[in-house]
């Protein structure tokens, strides 16, 4: 891919060590060559010094005499070439035995003449194209007049040939460095690469709604934790799916009931029937045009709480009030039911912050949760009270209880533990976030095919002034700047 992860990390990672490569091969190089070069001019000065000493020995006067004579004899001629130059600059004995080329320029002697320290180097080719070093050290005597001078000349042949065998070694070793990267580096690439395509796959069969694929987990590394993560996103969307679905299923059938009832009577009332029965029917409509009201009411406020849109009204409220206000609500209900619901009225609370629609919403869904998943004859209990400055609504039925694994789920918007029973799933969604903006908690107490207790528990005026920090919601702690306990 033009823009892939392998691009870049060959573009980044390959390209900048083949680079650093190529410096350190081009940089050691000229190092080693300059080594080389450093240790012959070097040797070349020592062996110059060990002739001269030599040839010293025997005074300046016989000085012309016996560099012949110890040239013509040196030992070394085959690594190394020597010449005596006289006084005129022209060569008079070589080590070689062969008379030098006159053509042949001599930058060292020429350099030596000019040097007080009389000594001139040269390196360069000659004219039959061999690079080679020469040294000339001019020997004068005492009163500056030129004696001799004696040249040394050593070819640079076999040491290039022996820089570039190094230089070649370097060339291979850093081949085999990039080599060995690039195998290692393609292997952990594709250890990432392929499984972010299958992520890749996978997350695009997700965003098609096929929410039963899973992928498959080799490591325990980062990509290992991504593929859990998207298995667990999965599995939450496929969750969420089913239940957006069981809910659709749900509010359909829900609105679907009351409406049938309303057209029902409606097309009997229209056809004419006796007064008990007309006002039987026009009862029958009211109770349901309102069920479908709170059904509606139900859905808009979801959907405000999707969209952050939901605002509260806050002042000082009576509890009390608007908690004898619902139960008073489903007294004549539980009778019709068969169901027996016992209010023990707490004689007086303190006084909270709060919106009352809304705290009267979370008491009334409750409520009616109680009273559907409890069989006749069976009770609801209501109690309140007060401790450590939070007020306290419990509401404990010995309905049908909710199973342990579906306990930890209640509260999340269109869940729904029994399938059975009527609902839209988002009633007990709707209270826990109402009762968290007014900084508060709903905890949900149950034992399966025994009871379930909803405790409601809200800070009082007194204790939100007493720790300010508590009043989170914004619409709270504006409300608290204006109360009093």
């Amino acid at each position: 891919m033009p823009k892939g992860i392998s691009r870049r990390w060959f573009v980044n990672t390959v390209g900048l060590i083949l680079v650093i490569l190529v410096v350190f091969i081009v940089v050691l190089s000229f190092t080693v060559q300059s080594y080389t070069y450093s240790n012959i001019s070097n040797t070349l000065a020592g062996r110059m010094d060990g002739l001269l000493n030599v040839l010293k020995s025997g005074g300046l006067t016989e000085f012309v005499v016996t560099a012949r004579t110890q040239i013509e004899a040196y030992p070394d001629k085959n690594s190394m070439e020597l010449m005596a130059i006289d006084k005129n600059g022209h060569i008079f004995a070589t080590s070689t035995g062969f008379e030098p080329n006159a053509s042949q320029e001599m930058p060292d002697y020429n350099d030596a003449l000019k040097r007080d320290d009389n000594t001139g180097t040269w390196q360069g080719k000659l004219d039959t194209g061999e690079k080679a070093m020469a040294l000339t050290q001019v020997v004068r005597d005492q009163n500056g007049k030129i004696v001799c001078s004696i040249r040394c000349i050593v070819s640079l042949e076999k040491a290039d040939q022996q820089i570039m065998l190094i230089v070649f070694a370097l060339i291979i070793i850093g081949f085999l460095i990039m080599l060995f990267i690039f195998i290692s580096g393609l292997y952990f690439i594709r250890s990432i690469v392929l499984p972010i395509r299958q992520v890749t796959v996978s997350a695009r069969q997700i965003a098609r709604g096929d929410f039963d694929v899973r992928i498959e987990k080799k490591k325990e590394d980062e990509i290992g934790q991504l593929c859990d993560s998207i298995n667990d996103m999965a599995s939450e969307l496929s969750a969420a799916d089913r239940m957006k679905n069981d809910f659709i299923s749900s509010i359909s059938h829900e609105l679907r009931t009351p409406l049938t009832s309303i057209k029902g009577w409606a097309e009997t009332l229209r056809a004419g029937v006796d007064d008990d029965t007309e006002e039987r029917g026009m009862e029958v409509i009211i109770r349901e045009s309102e069920r479908l009201s709170g059904l509606v009411e139900d859905l808009l406020d979801f959907s405000r709480l999707q969209n952050d849109a939901m605002k509260l009204i806050m002042k000082k409220v009576d509890i009390l009030a608007e908690l004898d206000s619902a139960v008073f609500m489903f007294t004549d209900r539980a009778a019709t039911e068969e169901k027996a619901l016992h209010y023990e009225e707490n004689i007086s609370l303190s006084p909270i912050c709060g919106d009352v629609d809304r705290l009267r919403q979370v008491f009334v869904n409750i409520i009616d949760n109680a009273l559907k998943y409890t069989d006749a004859g069976g009770a609801i209990q209501i109690s309140s009270g007060e401790s450590d400055g939070y007020v306290c609504i419990r509401v404990r039925d010995t309905g049908c209880g909710i199973p342990a694994e579906h306990l930890q789920n209640v509260k999340k918007k269109f869940y729904k533990a029994n399938q059975l029973v009527r609902g839209s799933g988002i009633g007990l969604a709707l209270a826990d976030v109402i009762v968290a903006m007014h900084c508060g908690t709903l905890e949900i107490q149950s034992v399966e095919n025994e009871s379930t207790t909803v405790t409601v528990s809200l800070p009082t005026i007194a204790l939100l002034k007493k720790q300010p920090e508590l009043a989170a919601s914004p619409d709270l702690k504006q409300a608290m700047e204006t109360l009093t306990v």
